[in-house]
């Protein structure tokens, strides 16, 4: 790419507006082992296409703790300069430690990333202690890099109440949007937009998790979006977009569709595995590898597979021509 062509660095910030799905990049691997960066090229241009404003990369779901610290910066500048201002890049760096957060930061924002994504440290047990925790991070980094808060105490051990959530934003303005993933929390939505209604503090962005198998119910709480993994993101793009249009009951009868599926590819541990199958399946990716330690599917598991795909083909053929839904180009 020519330099004078080159999209601006830290010119495409995240900010507390962010809306609509940002899907959470798996990372693919080569069948030994090495990242797959064609693959990658692939599926990033895959999620331009279905139209997201942006795209998160070395998440969980981008294994993104079995991967070198060089290979993490090799996949952030090859993203950066493929989408090259098209989406807003989110990195994740909940995996690495205050010594190297701020070079990592540092290196991610100025080779043009929108935010970095961060969890709190395992083993906080006290709000004190999350607030504490906080205060060095932004501390390390700046109050001047865009914060995605990942709230997923399932995954972290951390519990962090609406009213610590509330204190974090009223103090680092930096936290633009707060990702929920606390299971069965649907009330925390709530609760965070009525703090917002009474003026305690400035809006934040709420994005949701857990393979939107709540996500329904949360766009009628007040989330956002979506900020999650599933192999037909343009479903979620689609179900977001109906729901902005005040159709949300033509969305929940899309989503509905698709639910076996984003169930089946929920399950801990073996989830992952599923979803890169998928994405397989789909021409995205060469191959489904995970890193060890990870799961890989049987025989059984590739038969079950196969029933849900061919049933959910079957739904939306059925769908389209009874007029209930228009067809949107799912290729399952």
């Amino acid at each position: 790419m020519h330099p004078l062509l080159k999209f601006n660095m830290r010119e495409n910030l995240l900010d507390h507006q962010a809306a609509g799905v940002f899907p959470i990049a798996i990372t693919p691997f080569a069948e030994r082992g090495s990242v797959d960066f064609v693959s990658l090229d692939r599926l990033t241009d895959f999620f331009l296409a279905c139209g997201v404003p942006g795209i998160t990369y070395l998440g969980v779901l981008g294994e993104a703790s079995r991967l070198s610290g060089p290979e993490s910066m090799q996949i952030v500048r090859g993203v950066l300069d493929r989408v090259n201002g098209r989406a807003k890049i989110i990195v994740g760096a909940s995996h690495i430690g205050f010594d190297n957060l701020r070079q990592f930061t540092n290196e991610v924002m100025d080779a043009g990333a929108s935010a970095i994504m961060v969890a709190p440290g395992t083993g906080l047990k006290t709000d004190d202690q999350i607030m504490g925790y906080f205060e060095g991070l932004v501390r390390a980094i700046g109050d001047d890099v865009p914060l995605v808060l990942q709230d997923y105490p399932q995954n972290t051990g951390v519990f962090m109440s609406a009213r610590v959530l509330c204190q974090l934003l009223q103090r680092h303005p930096s936290m633009k949007v707060v990702k929920h993933e606390e299971a069965s929390a649907l009330r925390k939505i709530t609760t965070l937009r009525a703090q917002e209604s009474r003026g305690e503090r400035p809006r934040v962005s709420i994005l949701v998790g857990n393979s939107g198998i709540h996500l329904p119910q949360e766009l009628h709480r007040g989330a956002d979006g979506a900020n999650t993994g599933v192999a037909f993101p343009e479903m979620l793009v689609e179900v977001c977009r109906r729901f902005a249009d005040g159709k949300a009951e033509s969305a929940e009868d899309l989503y509905d569709l698709f639910l076996p599926l984003v169930r089946h590819e929920q399950q801990p541990g073996i989830g992952l595995a599923i979803r890169k199958e998928i994405f397989r399946r789909r021409g995205l990716i060469a191959s489904a590898r995970l890193r060890a330690p990870g799961h890989s599917l049987d025989d059984e598991d590739h038969l079950e597979l196969s029933r849900i795909l061919d049933r959910l083909d079957r739904k939306l053929r059925e769908n389209a021509e009874d007029g209930l839904i228009e067809a949107y180009g799912f290729s399952v």
